[in-house]
């Protein structure tokens, strides 16, 4: 487990400010489901050792979609670099390479996104391959 320093700390909000400004709330809120679903899927097997799922896969709304991806932005490296974020600030191990997919969905449950997760052996981030672990 990794201590940030005040700087690291500073700069972490300051990118997260920026997000928030160019793209309104959604990657804010994006990046917080990634994160429940992430602490909500740990296995604990041992004191020292947290298991968590390797492959997300975020489904927004179309017009959710448009509008993180309309100046051409990597949203899924961009989401899959803060959840690596997330489990090496709290010191989890993946089940596997860490993958976050991004798709574009015409309905989803709170008309923004949906986020779900599983540990899968082989991941991309084209998309997830049907065999899971």
């Amino acid at each position: 487990m990794s201590t940030l320093t005040g700087w690291e700390r500073a700069l972490e909000r300051a990118e997260e400010a920026l997000w928030g400004h160019f793209v309104r709330r959604e990657p804010i809120d994006v990046v917080a489901a990634l994160r429940r679903e992430c602490d909500s899927s740990a296995v604990v097997c041992s004191q020292s050792r947290v298991v968590v799922p390797n492959a997300y896969d975020v489904m927004l709304a179309e017009h959710v979609h448009d509008e993180l991806t309309r100046n051409g932005a990597h949203v899924g490296q961009a989401l899959t670099d803060k959840l690596a974020q997330h489990g090496e600030h709290h010191g989890y191990e993946w089940a596997g390479p860490l993958a976050v997919h991004v798709t574009r969905a015409r309905e989803v449950p709170n008309g923004r996104y949906r986020v779900t997760s599983r540990a899968m052996a082989n991941v991309s981030a084209n998309g997830f391959r049907s065999e899971s672990l």
